[in-house]
């Protein structure tokens, strides 16, 4: 499977790349591609191309705050949740988006 998503928080430090963090190790242990944007203080980082988005199967939004380029994942199936249950519930997380794209975790 593949999975595209953006972690951003209220204060684009801490918990923005600790979220990035958590669920690329998640995705990738499951054995799935996984590529997060970052939103912090410091603007956006790891940048996804379009045709990672494209070729997306699920998009993983851990956010607290309103992103900019939220349009260009018009039309693919998103999982919103905040940037908390990203850190706490990585693995969760991406066994839901298995679930949700009807493939195994």
């Amino acid at each position: 499977m593949k999975i595209v998503g953006v972690a951003a928080c209220t204060v684009g430090i801490a918990h923005t790349y600790i979220a990035q963090e958590k669920l690329e190790n998640a995705g990738k242990k499951a054995g799935h591609e996984i590529h997060i944007e970052t939103q912090g203080t410091i603007g956006i980082e790891n940048e996804l191309k379009q045709k990672q988005i494209d070729e997306a199967d699920i998009v993983i939004l851990a956010v607290d705050v309103k992103i900019s380029g939220r349009e260009r994942f018009e039309g693919k199936r998103i999982i919103q949740v905040s940037t908390e249950i990203a850190i706490k519930s990585p693995n969760k997380l991406i066994a839901k988006a298995a679930e949700v794209v009807g493939q195994k975790a």
